[in-house]
């Protein structure tokens, strides 16, 4: 079964997501994680310096990040909405990576590649592919952006994708990664061969939900071939409707490849809980006790997962020092509060006061604003570094 909160020596055991875990080889000092958020800081698909920093600010002794969806091929890229996204299929890639890890490294944490293909959320010119010829539906959710229309990847073609993750996952460990999570959530390909509002094949990669699955599993089942399952995570968001891409029977896709991914071994689960995030915007923007409202639908994917659970999507400190102390989960993800508040664990650990986040900076290709000018406690508690950041 999943491993859960170690018996503590002292009379008062520090609050849950400071405890001490064990994750496979793994030894955490803490239990928060920063999530894999895109930066559009790699201009030209290549980390940059100031993507060393950034990590690296972020980094703690015995502490867990997942670095930012980086493409698995040049075909893997291409969505208009966030652009400049870092890859790892060329060597050039995987020299502009090391830089980055070894500072991650140097602060005495963990760092994991989150390997993606946008598939369908794309505005290339080339037609992108998909489980699909349907596009996505243009709409406020989905920014009014227009995406191209894509093409049902071919059976023939399938073998070849599933490759590139293989090669990603082999290039993350020779940039120096600690492993690999396999993005399979969020509205991107592997999402869209999983759900049944996308996927409309007739062949054995259609129609039933292990039919569906089947690609999902596949990817995963070379990249454990390729690096080990010790060093392999997946992210997955079954409730999710981002992109246009949801599932008639979540609870039932959620429990399959809950089942599948704990017969594989694989190190860990990072799920994603939607309705949270929802919910912790209306706190940033002045909304109150509507975090509150909370839906925990993840009790399934725990029991049958047996691995490592990590959870995410609007978590604050105290929904994860509950989900922690419960064994909801193992694991708690940040991104937003970890975003802005680059030393997150330590105002965990003191209660103190938090950055506010600014959203319009989220995906803005400066290498300062929004990204490595948020400040530390010792900068000057909650305050950010000037007014027209509009965070304070």
């Amino acid at each position: 079964m999943a491993p859960r909160e170690e018996e503590q020596s002292q009379t008062e055991p520090p609050m849950p997501l400071l405890s001490p875990y064990q994750m496979g080889p793994f030894r955490f000092s803490h239990r928060i994680v920063l999530a894999p958020m895109t930066r559009s800081r790699s201009y030209g698909n290549l980390p940059q310096p100031h993507v060393v920093e950034y990590y690296a600010q972020r980094a703690t002794e015995g502490g867990l990040l997942i670095a930012e969806a980086t493409g698995v091929s040049v075909d893997a890229q291409g969505m208009g909405l966030i652009p400049h996204t870092p890859g790892i299929w060329t060597k050039e890639q995987v020299q502009a990576w090391k830089p980055v890890v070894d500072a991650v490294h140097a602060k005495g944490a963990t760092f994991f590649c989150q390997i993606w293909h946008v598939g369908r959320a794309s505005d290339m010119e080339e037609q992108p592919i998909s489980s699909t010829d349907r596009p996505i539906e243009k709409n406020q959710e989905n920014y009014f952006i227009d995406f191209c229309t894509p093409r049902p990847l071919s059976v023939e073609e399938i073998p070849g994708v599933i490759n590139h993750f293989r090669t990603a996952a082999q290039n993350a460990m020779e940039a120096g990664f600690d492993g690999v999570e396999v993005h399979a959530a969020n509205g991107y390909l592997l999402d869209q061969f999983m759900k049944d509002s996308v996927n409309d094949r007739g062949d054995e990669y259609g129609g039933s939900l292990p039919n569906r699955c089947r690609l999902a599993l596949e990817v995963v089942d070379a990249v454990v071939d390729e690096i080990g399952p010790d060093h392999v995570g997946v992210r997955l968001s079954p409730y999710s409707t981002w992109l246009s891409c949801r599932d008639s029977d979540p609870d039932a896709l959620a429990a399959h490849m809950a089942r599948e991914l704990s017969r594989r071994d694989v190190l860990y689960l990072n799920v994603v809980e939607p309705e949270m995030a929802f919910a912790e915007d209306a706190v940033a923007d002045g909304g109150g006790e509507a975090r509150r409202v909370i839906p925990h639908r993840l009790h399934g994917m725990r029991e049958a997962f047996e691995g490592t659970m990590m959870v995410g999507g609007g978590y604050d400190r105290e929904e994860g020092n509950w989900a922690v102390a419960e064994g909801y989960a193992d694991m708690v993800v940040y991104g937003r509060l970890f975003l802005a508040n680059p030393d997150l664990p330590e105002r965990f650990r003191r209660n103190a006061p938090l950055n506010r986040y600014h959203r319009p900076t989220f995906y803005t290709d400066d290498p300062v604003v929004g990204y490595t000018d948020y400040p530390f406690l010792e900068d000057g508690g909650d305050k950010v570094t000037s007014e027209e950041n509009g965070v304070m």
